[in-house]
Parts: C-alpha cells; structure tokens; sequence
C-alpha cells in the first residue's frame, strides 16, 4: 500500500508538501498540486480520513437531516446536495427525522456526534429544541426549504436556503381568476411549517389582486401528504358551493387531490381546474398534463451546501437568507388550450401581471412586487436567490 512518503518521491516533493495538499492547510502551486494528485493516482494512494481528521479537526463530512426523502422534491433536493459535496470532497450523512420534532432533535445529535463539520436540515414544524441545540453546541448549520425565526440578539443565527414561496401561489391563483373562476380553493400544507403559512399568504395575495374575496371555507389543510389531502379535498367537494378551481401546496397533495377527484367522478379541467405547487417528473404525463410551479430543488440542495462551506470559511459573518426563484410550467389541467410544442409552453402570453402584490416584511427591496408575464418555463422573479 503506498504512504505519503511513496508520493512525496514521486512528485519530487516533500511530504510536507503532500500533507498540504491534502489538508488544505497551505497555499500550494497549482503545478505542484496537480504533480502531487499525478503521483496519489499513479500509486492508487488512499488519504486516511481517520488520520486527517485527527490533523485538521476536520472530517469533511457534513451531516443532513431531511423528512420525507421519498419525495421527489426532497429526492432532488438531495441529489443536488449530493454532487456539491462530491465536487468540494465531502461525504454525507443523512438521516431522516420523520417531521416529528423529537425525533428530529434526536437524529441531529446524532450526526453531531458523528463529527460531522456542519448540517443541512430541513427543520420541522416545531423547530425549537433543534434550534436551540444547535445554537448551544455552535454547530456550523444552513436551514434548508423552511424558514423559521433563529433570531439572538437582534441578529439571526443561521443561515437558510430556499425557493420563494409566497408569489408562485399568487401567480397560479390570478391565473386560475384570469380564466373566470371566482370560487378558488387552496389544499393546504402542515400547519407550523413556514413554507404553508407562505403559501397561504400567496393565495391571499392573489385573490386580492384579482379582486375575489378571501373565504375561509375554501382553505383546508391536507397536512402535506397525500392522504390529508385527500380527505380536506372531499371536505371542499361537499361544500353547498364547492371550488370551481383547485390550488395543491405540494407533490403529495396533488396525488391525493387527484384520488378525490376521480373518487366522484370529476373530470379536469372540464369539471374543475386544478394547478399545483411542485412540479415532478410523471406531471407530465397525466391527461390533462399538469400546470405547476416548479422549484429548483437540486438548486436548492447544491447552494446550500456552498452556503455551508461559506460558513466553514467565514464562521463569523452574519447569516443570511437566501430565496431561489421558482419556474411557472404551463400546461392544460388550468384548462387552457393545449400547445402543439413541448412540455411547459405558455398557452396565453399575454396574461397580465399580478397587480401591487406587497413585497413581504423582510424583502429588501420594501416595495411592491410584480410578476412577470408567463413566458415558457419562465422564473417569477428576476433575482437569482435574493440575500435578505
């Protein structure tokens, strides 16, 4: 088995040098780098992670703690995780906290224990023991997809990785009222989690700006999942006066929309129109294909892992919050026509814009903002991750 000492001799180096290149613990010339990762490759030389990490206080692993994994949101989201790590020499450990706030206490201490040099977490919805372990222990942290409040001191404490949450709901709830429907009902997410408290602010939001009035009847919670959803859209169905027009928060409310839809018969978008949050790989494939937004879930995963880094580098700078523009993928079960091209073409582009939805408290830009119009596969904002 070759030592450092075989690699050293090899590229003409000392095994200082070696020790450097490896643990990054010294500028090296790039030429003398490259001569040294020549050498590792030629003799199959194997760093010992064990060893390293015992050098650098380093185990370059980071550890990642994300419900529902089946999901093909989170699914990409970890893909996008995934390959950051491979490209910057990190390994992953993953665990699965099940939403469930004990437990997600628990699996963290976990990963802590294992050394890991940071976490990536998607926080439940009660976030309160993690947060304050993690702030108790000093853990190197980026909060992934929901945003919670990590304010000490005036200054918030870690930092967070996400997509905009509130203006895509509103931009497919004004769509769904360009196209005459006045009784537009949302199947909302779990209650506590800050990705559905913002949906819902973007379903208020678009109603406002279509000029329709906001009923709570037509709000119900389908806890995330496909089986709530399922049951609060056959709670809406019974309605004396049930929605003409659906809005699902996630992938798995849409599947169990779908259920309740086809349980009593209904055809969409003939009977009624539906358009979801999400979009995945098979929403194409329904008839009528789906309209959606579409998160940049490998985006996502991939940024808040520099993010991560970026703190390793910078332990203290001041945390920010980072929100990824979402893609409006336009198809046919809002019941628009069908476009002889591809998947997502926009079949009306002279939709107007949302008109002076208000900018959220926090938005450092403090004004009013609009969405642009739905051209194909479109962003619906301009920013590429807006820092707040």
């Amino acid at each position: 088995m070759a030592t450092m000492a075989d690699v050293a001799r090899s590229a003409g180096v000392s095994v200082a040098t070696v020790s450097h290149v490896l643990n990054g613990t010294r500028p090296v010339l790039p030429h003398t780098r490259q001569a040294v990762l020549d050498a590792m490759d030629e003799l199959g030389y194997t760093p010992n992670t064990l060893a390293r990490s015992l050098v650098t206080s380093r185990t370059r692993s980071i550890g990642l703690a994300v419900s529902a994994i089946s999901n093909p949101y989170f699914t990409e989201i970890l893909q996008g995780v995934e390959a950051a790590a491979l490209e910057h020499g990190y390994s992953l450990l993953i665990a699965d906290p099940h939403d469930d706030p004990v437990h997600e206490r628990k699996v963290v201490q976990l990963l802590h224990e294992r050394r890991v040099d940071g976490m990536i977490v998607a926080p439940s919805a009660d976030p309160r023991e993690l947060i304050a372990y993690l702030g108790r222990h000093n853990v190197p942290t980026v909060l992934l997809d929901r945003v919670v409040d990590t304010t000490t001191d005036g200054s918030p404490h870690f930092d967070q990785v996400c997509a905009d949450s509130a203006e895509p709901v509103a931009r497919l709830v004004t769509h769904l009222a360009d196209l005459g429907h006045q009784r537009i009902a949302l199947v909302a997410g779990l209650p506590g989690l800050s990705t559905t408290g913002e949906r819902l602010d973007g379903y208020r939001d678009g109603l406002a700006a279509a000029g329709l009035a906001f009923d709570e009847h037509l709000v119900v919670h389908g806890d995330s999942e496909s089986a709530g959803a399922e049951q609060a859209t056959a709670a809406l169905l019974s309605l004396a006066s049930p929605p003409t027009a659906l809005v699902t928060a996630n992938n798995a409310m849409t599947i169990g929309a779908l259920r309740a839809l086809r349980d009593r018969g209904l055809s969409v978008p003939d009977d009624i129109a539906l358009c979801c949050f999400d979009d995945f790989a098979w929403a194409d494939l329904f008839s009528p294909r789906l309209t959606a937004i579409a998160q940049p879930s490998r985006d996502i995963g991939a940024h808040a892992v520099r993010v991560l880094l970026d703190r390793l580098a910078s332990p203290d700078r001041a945390a920010r919050t980072v929100r990824l523009p979402c893609t409006f993928v336009h198809r046919t079960s809002c019941g628009c026509a069908e476009q002889p091209r591809g998947s997502g073409t926009s079949a009306n582009p002279e939709i107007p814009e949302v008109r002076g939805i208000p900018a959220r408290p926090g938005d450092p830009e403090g004004t009013a903002k609009r969405l642009p119009s739905d051209s194909p596969q479109q962003p619906l904002t301009s920013v590429k991750g807006t820092v707040s």
